[in-house]
């Protein structure tokens, strides 16, 4: 269960959805691999301040229920997760690397997504909206579209 972070100056509930695929969606996640990717999560949330709350692996692919602080980007979030993974599993489960043959144990790609502890978009749009007394203003709302995100 996530928690409050309490900082020297901000107070915090960041949770991230973390999909990680194995190279070449090879199923690759035995019992032996699950338990020694447990214990790196447990070791990576010693060293950085990053709490599993769920993980499940599904044969070619793991999910990841992460809480983290401000300071750490999603992204940075997945480098960390990825890198270390990767390394630890090869050192501990040498026959993945055999069936692994390019020397990479992730996909390039993940898939991360923010989770609100306190409801989706449109619980906190009308939080938002509902603040203070009557005399609200409602000065941008706008619709997001895939155009307003491409890469270059």
């Amino acid at each position: 269960m996530s928690i409050f972070l309490h900082k020297s100056h901000n107070v915090s509930v960041l949770m991230y959805h973390l999909v990680c695929p194995a190279k070449y969606r090879k199923a690759i996640f035995t019992d032996e691999v699950d338990q020694v990717l447990k214990g790196v999560c447990e070791e990576i949330s010693k060293r950085y301040e990053i709490a599993f709350i769920e993980i499940g692996t599904d044969k070619n692919h793991v999910h990841f229920l992460i809480q983290s602080v401000p300071m750490y980007s999603p992204k940075k979030i997945a480098q960390i997760v990825k890198s270390i993974m990767a390394r630890e599993i090869f050192k501990k489960c040498p026959f993945v690397k055999k069936e692994l043959w390019g020397g990479e144990f992730w996909s390039d790609g993940y898939f991360i997504t923010s989770v609100g502890k306190h409801g989706n978009e449109s619980i906190i749009k009308d939080y938002v909206k509902n603040q203070g007394d009557d005399s609200y203003k409602k000065l941008k709302r706008e619709s997001i579209t895939d155009d307003q995100f491409q890469l270059w």
